[in-house]
């Protein structure tokens, strides 16, 4: 997996732009990555609609879930489904709009910063994130740790420790030690 500095687009992705991200702030740089998770409509797994939701094509009508949040504009860098695969929205050195309110490492403003990724799962789904998903983060991160020297192990937080209270992502059943013991 590699990172094209120029386009800010990783090789093994599939690329999905959304229209839902700007350019960060001047002097700003991918410095921490934000873990998020996402099922649309919730524990449903499959189909496209998280892809449709951050090109802003989720239509209200087509389930009651989605009438609370079809009109929202927001994007994530990536998405890792179930079965592994990577889908990216946002260039890398742009600004997607994953974080909301929220800050982390004192600072607000957090996507002018970071870089979000979503896995395709619920924050209180038992069954936790597939292999294929520990896979495919742990491959990522690394990606993006050779590109940005900002990113550090210890950069990696979750939706939920930058936004807490309000967003419970990803979830007591996503497994840290997992994910971190594929990190050099």
């Amino acid at each position: 997996m590699k990172l094209d500095r120029v386009t800010g687009r990783i090789d093994a992705a599939n690329w999905v732009p959304s229209p839902n991200c700007d350019q960060r702030d001047q002097g700003c740089v991918p410095e921490v990555i934000i873990i998020h998770c996402i099922s649309l409509p919730p524990g449903e797994y499959g189909g496209d609609h998280v892809r449709r939701f951050f090109q802003n094509k989720l239509h209200a009508h087509e389930h009651p879930y989605f009438e609370s949040m079809a009109h929202l504009q927001v994007s994530a860098h990536f998405l890792i489904t179930r079965d592994g695969a990577l889908d990216q929205f946002v260039a890398t050195h742009q600004r997607a709009w994953h974080a909301g309110e929220s800050v982390c490492m004192e600072r607000p403003k957090v996507n002018n910063f970071s870089i979000g990724i979503e896995l395709e799962g619920l924050d209180d789904d038992k069954n936790g994130f597939t292999a294929e998903q520990y896979q495919s983060l742990g491959e990522l991160t690394e990606t993006l740790i050779s590109a940005y020297p900002g990113i550090k192990k210890q950069h990696i937080f979750a939706h939920s420790d930058i936004a807490p209270g309000r967003k419970p992502d990803p979830g007591p059943f996503f497994d840290w030690s997992r994910y971190l013991a594929l990190l050099s």
